[in-house]
């Protein structure tokens, strides 16, 4: 075996990513304190062709120089969008017919393993403060929250793994249907 040279990859340069169909869902970053996380989010959106990074409250935003050195270039590629108002946000989404989904750890929250997208519906995915995690409006108004089975002894994810895990489970499902 060899690694494949990057020309090999036969990767989408940044105008035909933009004009490539999407897939349909959205992230949510709300309060996020570190801009490396907001930068890898960047990296795995393009990575899985989310629609658009939403970025509310505190997130930063491009250009940043924390953000690049995750992102890699991938804010020029993805969509996206700063809301200083997340309830604003949300509300609107779901007048366009979004699922809005918080990863959070709550009562009768549904596993992501039990979680089964429909191909034709849109969804949002919210992901919290680092700390805080999804705050309180939020996980009102979603229509539902997903969380991550965990079997270790810490009690949650860093975001950017949480981000990866969720695009990767959502698309590789919807990919199989």
């Amino acid at each position: 075996m060899r690694k494949l040279q990057m020309e090999e990859l036969n990767r989408l340069s940044v105008e035909e990513f933009q004009e490539t169909q999407k897939m349909n869902f959205c992230l949510i970053l709300d309060d996020i304190r570190s801009m490396n996380n907001v930068g890898s989010a960047f990296r795995t959106a393009d990575a899985f062709l989310v629609e658009k990074i939403y970025l509310c409250g505190i997130t930063g935003t491009p250009p940043h120089r924390e953000i690049e050195k995750t992102a890699l270039g991938s804010t020029e590629s993805v969509a996206w969008e700063h809301r200083p108002d997340i309830t604003e946000l949300i509300q609107e989404l779901k007048q366009n017919n979004y699922i809005v989904l918080a990863v959070e750890q709550v009562e009768n929250s549904l596993k992501l393993t039990d979680f089964q997208p429909e191909p034709s519906q849109k969804y949002a995915f919210i992901f919290g403060n680092e700390v805080f995690g999804v705050n309180d409006t939020a996980i009102q108004l979603a229509d539902n929250c997903l969380e991550i089975p965990q079997f270790g002894t810490k009690h949650s994810l860093n975001i950017a793994v949480t981000v990866g895990i969720v695009c990767w489970d959502y698309v590789s499902k919807i990919m199989a249907q």
